[in-house]
């Protein structure tokens, strides 16, 4: 059709001119983003506190999964499935993924088109000219008229200084940021599930021991409560182990409540009930156990790893490529528009080209004076900026930080662990002799006490190191950027994102 062909011409005609005056004069204004060097941020060759245990070993990506224990594995995939606080992260990528959309959508054309039909109808008695019944003017003989037009416009404003590059190395920027922060929460969330579990398993074992303690005081207090009906003991050695008892007793519903405590912040983080997962994690399993040797690697793998290194980084370089786009505003802005149209009493008409317009037309627009405000948008945007870079450092400084006391954390655990399963065995021993010596009259009933009481206290000092070395070797997996890998780059599509 005539309409289609006029269209085209125009279209074509539009780029041709701007493509002309794009490729002759483009340029971007602004910095290139070039991101700090490890050398930059002085990251040491190597760790302080790494040591031959913590060389080589098992991939970080999926941690929990060497740990040993199936139940946790799958606590960790449904936590990946439903977590809200993994849900608000893809909403945060699909709202950086449309913004860059719309950043590359404001480099292209605007084509639009619109029509109308209007229906004019004039009476027999009604008067032409404006004029009155007193004969001034000309009596109309009535009838109708029809009015048809239908216009196509575009407009494109050519990009020549890059103000809307930059909009969109920007956007993109942000959109990997996004990315980087969904994999930060992955990293959050793997690791808060395993360590509430092994809280849970932890609690589990000291009500365990209160109890096992509690049995072993309450044998002790009926071989008193016999010694002095018999005449051996006095009422004093009664009340005493009575007391001990009875402190036993009151300490369990405190760990009771703990203990459930644990439990429902496991469910919460899987975006369950709280208490939906009582009954799941109602039986006694032991602590899961650590894996050896360690994967640790060198500090500059901080900077590939950590997704909230890379996250600040990606910011880093939005801010950046900003700078341009505030730069850009100094520069004068080209428009080219361009409309084609027919206006016709007739559809026919309309429809066959013959009352066909078309323009094409040209603006340049500067700004001349603005009291400072364009140049106070580029002193704003270079101190965001200056922000981002420092977030960044500090973000790097704070993930090196975090696997030197997790090392820290997990050597000193450990070796407290093994001290205190010998303090364990010297202890029981050392109770049991103190019973058998109490009834034979040899002690008195003050080192059976002391001897109860250190019992208890050495077998949960033994069950505390022994979780905070498995919640010392998370929290290093955590530090490692350990619970997301490169394939999980495509997490976002796999969720149906756009």
């Amino acid at each position: 059709m005539i309409m289609s062909a006029s269209v085209r011409r125009l279209v074509f005609r539009i780029v041709q001119v701007g493509g002309a005056a794009f490729f002759s004069s483009c340029f971007l204004v602004g910095p290139d983003y070039v991101g700090p060097t490890a050398s930059d941020l002085r990251v040491p060759r190597s760790w302080e506190s790494a040591s031959p245990a913590t060389k080589e070993g098992i991939e970080v990506a999926d941690w929990w999964r060497h740990l040993g224990d199936p139940l946790l594995t799958k606590l960790v995939a449904e936590a990946m499935k439903g977590s809200p606080d993994l849900q608000s992260a893809l909403a945060k990528l699909r709202e950086a993924r449309a913004q860059r959309r719309l950043a590359a959508a404001n480099l292209g054309p605007t084509f639009s088109g619109s029509g109308s039909a209007q229906y004019l109808y004039q009476g027999a008695g009604s008067v032409a000219g404006g004029a009155s019944n007193s004969g001034f003017g000309a009596a109309s003989l009535g009838g109708s008229q029809e009015f048809y037009d239908a216009v196509f416009d575009a407009s494109w404003e050519p990009d020549i200084f890059g103000g809307q590059r930059r909009a969109l190395e920007g956007a993109r920027a942000d959109e990997q940021a996004a990315v980087a922060n969904l994999h930060s929460v992955q990293v959050s969330l793997a690791a808060e599930v395993a360590r509430n579990y092994v809280e849970v398993r932890s609690y589990q074992t000291e009500v365990q021991i209160a109890r096992a303690n509690l049995e072993s005081q309450t044998e002790t207090l009926n071989l008193t409560n016999w010694r002095v009906q018999a005449g051996l003991a006095t009422s004093l050695d009664f009340e005493q182990a009575r007391t001990n008892v009875e402190q036993t007793l009151a300490s369990i519903p405190v760990l009771e409540t703990s203990l459930a405590e644990a439990r429902h912040r496991v469910a919460t983080l899987l975006g369950l009930a709280p208490a939906a997962l009582s009954n799941e994690l109602a039986d006694k399993v032991a602590i899961p156990e650590i894996p050896y040797p360690l994967t640790v690697g060198i500090p500059v793998d901080i900077l590939r790893r950590r997704p909230d290194v890379a996250a600040a980084e990606r910011t880093l370089a939005a801010e950046t490529a900003r700078i341009g786009e505030a730069k850009a505003a100094r520069y004068p802005s080209f428009t080219l528009s361009g409309s084609v149209g027919a206006e016709s009493m007739t559809l026919a008409a309309v429809s066959s080209g013959s009352s066909m317009v078309a323009s094409v037309a040209g603006s340049v627009a500067q700004t001349i004076f603005d009291s400072g405000r364009i140049s106070s948008q580029i002193e704003i945007q270079n101190a965001i900026q200056g922000q981002a870079l420092a977030t960044y450092r500090s973000t790097v400084l704070t993930a090196l930080e975090d696997v030197e006391n997790a090392l820290v954390a997990l050597a000193n655990y450990r070796s407290q662990a093994d001290a205190l399963a010998r303090g364990v065995e010297s202890a029981r021993n050392a109770a049991l002799l103190a019973r058998h010596e109490y009834s034979a009259g040899i002690v008195d009933f003050q080192s059976v006490l002391d001897t109860q009481r250190t019992v208890l206290a050495v077998e949960e000092s033994l069950n505390t190191a022994q979780s905070n070395s498995v919640i010392a070797t998370i929290q290093l997996y955590k530090a490692l950027g350990g619970g997301w890998s490169a394939a999980q780059d495509h997490v976002a599509e796999k969720q149906n994102l756009p």
